[in-house]
């Protein structure tokens, strides 16, 4: 007799196929030789660090380097941020940081929106464990407070 979640189980295992796949082989790990924006951001509690770094054509990223320690959740997380920032303005990116947060608080979202995160999506299992929200949320946090901070300037 199988259980009622056939399809659950398997989404859960390709969620955390991603995670793992991006945690042990991190995407746009080199540094960049003249960032337009370089960030570090850290969470205390656990002792997970990222530190980010953009060149810009105007208001478009076209270059990315991200690179850190920590557990699995905060690194994969950044590994795939570095990877949605890829040839977006300023103003995606910060709504795509905006639709993350929606996520792990739990909002329901759209088909449409859902679409929009991509692979992002593996993350959110994370909501289901409220201490590791931060992890996962760390390097969207920075990068959201050094455009804001950038566009402020």
């Amino acid at each position: 007799m199988t259980g009622g979640t056939s399809g659950l189980d398997d989404l859960d295992e390709l969620y955390e196929s991603i995670i793992l796949d991006h945690y042990r082989n991190p995407r746009h790990t080199e540094p960049l030789e003249h960032p337009d924006v370089d960030v570090e951001a850290n969470n205390p509690f656990c002792g997970d660090e990222i530190h980010i770094q953009l060149e810009l054509d105007g208001d478009t990223v076209t270059g990315v380097s991200v690179s850190g320690r920590g557990c699995a959740i905060s690194q994969s997380s950044a590994s795939l941020l570095s990877e949605m920032l890829e040839d977006k303005n300023a103003a995606d990116a910060l709504e795509f940081v905006t639709l993350v947060r929606r996520m792990m608080r739990g909002d329901t979202l759209t088909e449409e929106e859902k679409d929009i995160l991509g692979d992002v999506a593996a993350l959110e299992g994370v909501k289901r464990f409220p201490v590791r929200i931060k992890c996962a949320l760390l390097s969207w946090t920075a990068l959201e407070d050094s455009l804001v901070n950038r566009a402020g300037t």
